[in-house]
């Protein structure tokens, strides 16, 4: 459903943030429709995707801190209004999908919705101890903290208007981690959308995913957490990090043969579990030795 763009609210950015990899993550990319009612409004390195509904626009993640100018006039190119965001979801609390929350936030006034590991992390702009990424500093975790966060349970239900998405509690790169499905209909045809959290094994140096000691142990996380987006109706595959999902190719090879959605992939879901099946498994072997 194409909202009407009318009279908007002007976008207050947060400090820019300042990372090795902040200037490529933030190249700006056009947005497209992935399928149906789900589009693509993030960057060339950052997801961040819109789902329209008949009572307003859902966005999971937001990018970096200064993503949220780029995903807010993808938006509004793509004939949306960001004012009209009602939900603003996230699959894990970083600073590289969590970082422009605040500003879309304040612009939209959406409800945050966030798991029971992230709403903290969230509100603070802090990470916590237990985040194999804690030990990089705050300085280099930080982003700015987000106002007036919802919990989102396990298996919890999020509905607008003819949209219902569905959170599935996905730890392991982070203690928070999300992974959030739904349907997405197109001339009748509705596929099963999965915007997979990601789970690689990428950490400070002082932590270690093979640590016995820590309850739950990180490696049996991001473990189970693979084996449960393998097992999902899974038609379109998305996540926080385009490489992940091969958008830049699948973009190629849709502009060379017109009338293909290549996102449309048989058993990418399963493929990307055993990818992170096998970082996790060379993480292991390192710590090994």
């Amino acid at each position: 459903m194409l909202c009407p763009v009318g009279a908007m609210a002007q976008l207050i950015e947060d400090p820019v943030k300042v990372c090795s990899y902040c200037e490529a993550w933030n190249e700006p990319q056009e947005p497209f429709r992935v399928y149906g009612n789900t589009w693509y409004v993030g960057t060339t390195g950052l997801a961040a995707i819109l789902i329209t509904t008949t009572e307003g626009l859902i966005l999971i993640d937001g990018g970096l801190a200064q993503s949220a100018r780029l995903v807010d006039q993808n938006i509004r190119s793509l004939g949306f209004d960001t004012g009209q965001i009602k939900y603003l979801l996230n699959s894990h609390a970083h600073y590289d999908h969590a970082g422009g929350l605040n500003a879309l936030q304040k612009l939209s006034n959406a409800a945050v919705l966030a798991s029971a590991d992230s709403i903290g992390v969230l509100e603070t702009g802090e990470l916590g101890p237990d985040d194999p990424q804690f030990g990089f500093g705050a300085e280099a975790n930080r982003f700015p903290a987000v106002s007036k966060v919802s919990l989102v349970r396990d298996g919890g239900i999020v509905t607008l208007g003819d949209v219902t998405l569905t959170a599935h509690y996905t730890p392991g790169h982070t203690p928070g981690g999300t992974t959030w499905t739904w349907k997405s209909c197109e001339d009748e045809r509705c596929l099963d959308v999965v915007y997979a959290d990601s789970l690689s094994a990428v950490s400070a140096d002082d932590f270690r995913f093979s640590d016995t000691s820590r309850s739950p142990m990180a490696a049996g996380q991001i473990t189970a957490s693979a084996q449960l987006i393998r097992g999902l109706d899974c038609d379109v595959l998305l996540s926080p990090h385009p490489f992940l999902f091969r958008m830049s190719e699948k973009l190629l090879a849709m502009a060379s043969e017109p009338g293909t959605n290549m996102f449309v992939e048989e058993a990418a879901c399963e493929a990307y579990a055993d990818y992170f099946d096998d970082w996790l498994a060379r993480r292991l072997a390192e710590e090994s030795q």
